[in-house]
């Protein structure tokens, strides 16, 4: 089954689990973890292993006061890890990047998914989505990775992360992409205060009214670990665990988190037992 048919899928008992796989120096959960070959590669078989949906690569570090990466540094980073994935799993592959030129040249390996924290708005992003019929999940942020934590203000979170969505995604219909192919991401972290996500979180289900399936990801974040009395982001996963659930149980489609054995094991009760 492909990522299309899967996130389209009337008879989804849990939502789609999306494992994090970063080839970064810096990511704040994993920075350096999956630097090399071998890393990666037992990686991918832990996440075959354990069901993972999409494998969600990263090049590029988009963590408050991140390095900005190199065009050629990024592609160096994440197209042989698209072509090994192709090699050795089943899984489908999301690209997280806001370069139009990583998004072409993923696409042209076969990629199924166009994970961007810019919603397309880069130059040329949109025609080379549309041109190629790929799924793209469209993100909310506040500002850009070096200052969207410099105190965000809103006047109301939600409805302006709802605009914004509804705005982008209408852009990006008219512009080609069609409308089955955008999921929106509500960008949880990305220019918000601890009362922002939570208030974000308190009216996810909301988001559904966009016509559009809904991605989460809070996956060992800073609001976890406020939640929880300061945790360092190694205790973080109970408290990822849970929000992963609670994100399900509100219309969420597609979970994005590290901890992917943890949270399969968790939706398997979860549908079990509701």
């Amino acid at each position: 089954m492909t990522f299309f048919e899967k996130i389209h899928a009337s008879s989804l008992d849990a939502p789609l689990v999306m494992g994090i796989l970063n080839v970064t120096p810096d990511s704040f959960s994993d920075g350096g973890a999956h630097n090399s070959e071998d890393q990666i590669k037992s990686m991918l078989e832990c996440m075959q292993s354990a069901g993972v949906d999409v494998v969600d690569i990263g090049g590029e570090s988009t963590r408050p006061g991140a390095a900005i990466v190199s065009l050629d540094e990024e592609l160096e980073r994440v197209l042989p890890v698209i072509e090994w994935v192709k090699q050795m799993t089943d899984m489908s592959i999301s690209i997280d990047t806001y370069k139009t030129e990583v998004m072409k040249e993923s696409i042209n390996l076969g990629v199924d998914l166009i994970n961007d924290i810019n919603a397309l708005q880069s130059e040329g992003a949109e025609e080379v989505v549309a041109a190629s019929g790929v799924m793209a999940c469209l993100m909310h942020k506040k500002g850009e990775p070096g200052n969207m934590q410099d105190n965000p203000v809103y006047e109301n979170v939600f409805q302006e992360v709802s605009d914004f969505l509804s705005l982008r995604t209408k852009e990006c219909i008219s512009n080609g992409i069609k409308s089955e192919n955008i999921l929106i991401d509500p960008g949880f972290g990305f220019g918000k205060s601890l009362e922002h996500n939570v208030k974000l979180f308190e009216q996810l289900e909301q988001f559904s009214s966009l016509g559009h399936p809904i991605l989460v990801g809070v996956s060992r974040k800073r609001m976890i670990g406020d939640i929880l009395g300061g945790l360092p982001v190694e205790k973080r996963v109970i408290g990822s665990v849970s929000a992963a659930i609670i994100a399900a149980m509100k219309g969420a489609r597609v979970i994005r988190v590290h901890d992917f054995e943890e949270t399969i094991q968790a939706f398997k009760v979860m549908h079990t037992l509701l």
